[in-house]
């Protein structure tokens, strides 16, 4: 597994340099067909770590938001989402990341947030403790350690976007967020890394996609 670890951060450091270069820049953005935004650095970024895992691991399954599935009957599946959170990387938010997970028969085994402007990581390997890559002069990483939290009103709450909940979830948000003590919105992936620190509590979101 520690020759799959250390290929899943050169796929994220990759990914970064590709992303850095377009983050605010000026560039087209267009819409898919349910209405999210994509751009040219989605597309590319993707691209070039779909090459990557090609030239190193020719027989692995390949799945990713921008080109799809690309199967070849292996057993390990690499899961891409090379920019989660568009809208704010359009917006020039820097808090969007990349997902990268590796999959053997559908198990995940080695998951990564990487937020590539903020150059913050947070790696997670199936049956052991996630860490946290600091960007810190000294880089040391950290365990992760979730929120001791038991009390939802005590409890700071992250969503996505409240429009993320069609009309028979919102009740049912709505109920939780009047419970919590604090609620915040926006955050994409960064708020799943934030979770897995301990730094927010609850992290409440609908229609995921599997990448």
């Amino acid at each position: 597994m520690s020759e799959y670890l250390k290929f899943a951060h050169e796929l994220a450091d990759a990914s970064g340099k590709v992303i850095r270069k377009y983050f605010r820049s000026k560039m087209t953005v267009e819409n898919k067909a349910d209405d999210s935004p994509v751009t040219v650095a989605d597309r590319l970024t993707e691209t070039i770590m779909r090459e990557m895992i090609s030239k190193k691991f020719p027989d692995h399954d390949i799945l990713g938001e921008e080109h799809g599935y690309q199967p070849t009957g292996s057993r390990w599946k690499w899961v891409l989402d090379p920019i989660d959170g568009t809208r704010s990387f359009v917006a020039g938010m820097p808090i969007f990341g990349t997902l990268i997970c590796l999959l053997e028969q559908e198990i995940p085994q080695i998951g990564m947030i990487d937020i590539p402007i903020l150059q913050e990581r947070w790696c997670g390997l199936r049956k052991k403790e996630s860490i946290f890559y600091p960007n810190q002069p000294d880089g040391k990483p950290l365990a992760c350690k979730v929120s001791n939290q038991q009390k939802i009103e005590q409890s700071i709450l992250y969503s996505a976007d409240p429009a993320m909940f069609n009309n028979a979830q919102k009740p049912y948000f709505d109920q939780i967020a009047a419970l919590a003590k604090l609620v915040r919105f926006g955050g994409d992936c960064y708020s799943y890394g934030l979770l897995a620190s301990g730094h927010i509590d609850l992290v409440v979101e609908a229609d995921l996609k599997n990448y």
